[in-house]
């Protein structure tokens, strides 16, 4: 076993060779650069959040800007309000691909540079309107069934509150007649709110975003913790994790439950690991220290790893796949225990016992019991094309329109999506199994299993990708993954389906999209010389520069080197 366990750290340490070495500080010039960088980030989010004004998911009643002559201008002239917000997406993405020379080269910005970053991007997204989803007012609506004592896993918002309800009307028409496919912890949080705000939009979405923020807080904590236990640079994972513009654009911006249950889920599987590497073995080995001491010595480990259980319970009691985390958690305890059939059987059926218990507590506390468990397949009747078994299927049923064979979408709908599901049920399978065995730490499989999850699922949303781009931040580091993210983040976050794309004219999206491209290739132009849009060349004066000092902890949030 020690052998093994040796030949698989030198295994990882050669693949993670180039990031092991955080690299030295960022030069003067450099560090200019950067902020200018950081400044244009901010203008595009700023932009965003006034074109959401106009082009945003807007409340149908209890809107505060409707009436207001400055803050109503948007509303009025919609094709311009959504080139500002394309507009603003777009260069939000550009200045976090340029962040990106400071984040993956051979000097990289510090951790405090980058979270600096993060929180001047969010900001202007905190008090905007919702974007890109109305999921929120469903949220809303589902949450003040719960408040009125009805069971949200039955009644949907028009059955349940009325269709003249002001959070009724602002639930897309689609859903408004389904129950929640959440999960009671979510929903819990979410009576509480409606039980401070009442019927008040406007308070009830604020105080949302905020869930959405501690969420946020929870990956940004837990993601440079687990890419240094993986051997990457945190500065490396935090740029393509919660840096991402998909974070911003769809849970900063359109309010996504998705942020708390990431948050929980990576803070979890961090505790939990903590507590698996600091274990014992299977049978612990009497300790020749006071008992006190060896009380606490014994007892620590396996309190982190309950704490981490706990939280992926509990991120599971958001959403289900969260709850993947416990199996890999699970694995590595088993592997920590020698691999064995006993490790196994041990391991898992405690971390099971834990969870379970985890999850008759939130039911029971909340009153909201198990029946969610019976509407996750609400989002099914959605027909998304970004996931490949529904894609597959919707290109089948129409060459068979074509044949002259008939409609036969729904049939192949059903069996391209049950092999989806079997796939996804094997690939995990092996993946547990291998980080059983040592051969796959816990952490990339349980990114390669959500990242599976999301590819297969029935529906995928623009946002579900960050159920596998955040974990597999924080372990995988091939160019090839990465510049796959990085396509991906663009082409998903700025030409993705949103919610409000019913709402403008095809004439409308054209005109905005051409009006976007000419103002971002004229910034370009602009900014040509003092953004890095392409490499620094190594100048001799930039060589003769004297190098910066190293950063030492107590300076870590130092700005300039």
């Amino acid at each position: 076993m020690a052998a093994r366990l040796q030949q698989l750290s030198s295994a990882v340490a050669r693949w993670h060779a180039d990031e092991v070495t955080v690299g030295s500080p960022l030069i003067a010039s450099e560090v200019a650069s950067m902020r200018r960088t950081r400044v244009f980030g901010a203008t595009g989010t700023v932009l965003m959040a006034i074109g959401a004004l106009g082009a945003g998911a807007r409340p149908v009643v209890q809107d505060p800007t409707f009436g207001v002559r400055l803050l109503n201008l948007p509303s009025r002239i919609a094709t311009v309000s959504l080139t500002m917000t394309t507009t603003g997406a777009v260069i939000m993405a550009l200045a976090w691909l340029m962040l990106g020379r400071f984040a993956l080269g051979p000097r990289r910005m510090s951790r405090a540079q980058l979270d600096r970053t993060v929180i001047l991007w969010a900001l202007p997204l905190l008090i905007a309107p919702p974007m890109y989803s109305k999921d929120v007012y469903s949220y809303l609506a589902q949450s003040q069934i719960a408040r009125n004592g009805l069971d949200p896993y039955v009644v949907g918002p028009a059955p349940g509150l009325g269709l003249d309800h002001v959070f009724t009307l602002s639930v897309p028409s689609l859903w408004r007649d389904t129950p929640a496919p959440y999960g009671p912890l979510f929903l819990w949080i979410g009576r509480g709110i409606s039980e401070i705000t009442g019927d008040n939009i406007v308070e009830a979405v604020l105080l949302h975003r905020l869930v959405v923020l501690f969420g946020v807080g929870l990956i940004v904590w837990a993601t440079p913790r687990l890419a240094l236990r993986c051997g990457v640079a945190e500065v490396s994972a935090l740029w393509l994790g919660p840096c991402n513009p998909l974070l911003f654009m769809h849970l900063v911006a359109g309010i996504h439950n998705e942020a708390l249950m990431l948050g929980l889920m990576l803070a979890g599987t961090e505790f939990a690991l903590r507590g698996i590497d600091a274990a014992g073995p299977l049978i612990p080995r009497p300790l020749h220290l006071p008992r006190s001491r060896a009380e606490w010595v014994r007892w620590t480990p396996m309190a982190m790893l309950l704490i981490g259980t706990v939280l992926i319970a509990l991120s599971s009691q958001v959403k289900l796949p969260s709850l993947l985390a416990v199996g890999f958690v699970a694995m590595a305890l088993a592997c920590r225990w020698g691999g064995t059939v006993k490790a196994f059987l041990v391991a898992g059926f405690s971390l099971a016992a834990v969870s379970v218990a985890v999850m008759a507590v939130v039911g029971w506390v909340s009153g909201l019991g198990f029946g969610w468990l019976f509407t996750l397949g609400t989002a099914n009747v959605v027909r998304s094309w970004m996931s490949p078994p529904t894609l597959v299927a919707l290109g089948t049923g129409q060459v068979g329109i074509l044949l002259g064979l008939g409609d036969h979408t729904t049939a192949v709908l059903g069996l391209t999506r049950a092999i989806g599901v079997t796939i996804i049920a094997i690939l995990v399978t092996w993946l547990l199994l291998a980080v059983l065995r040592g051969r796959l730490n816990p952490v990339g499989g349980l990114g390669v299993a959500l990242g599976a999850t999301v590819l297969l699922f029935p529906v995928v949303q623009p946002w579900y990708l960050l159920w596998a781009i955040i974990p597999l931040a924080t372990w995988a580091t091939r160019p090839g993954f990465r510049g796959t993210t990085i396509v991906l983040s663009l082409v998903v976050g700025i030409f993705g389906p949103t919610a409000n794309g019913d709402r403008f004219a095809l004439f409308q999206i054209i005109d905005a999209t051409l009006a976007s491209a000419l103002i971002v290739a004229l910034l370009i132009v602009i900014t040509y010389r003092r953004l890095p849009w392409r490499p620094a060349p190594e100048s001799a004066a930039t060589a003769d520069e004297p190098p910066p000092p190293p950063v030492t902890r107590p300076d870590a949030y130092a700005e300039s080197p």
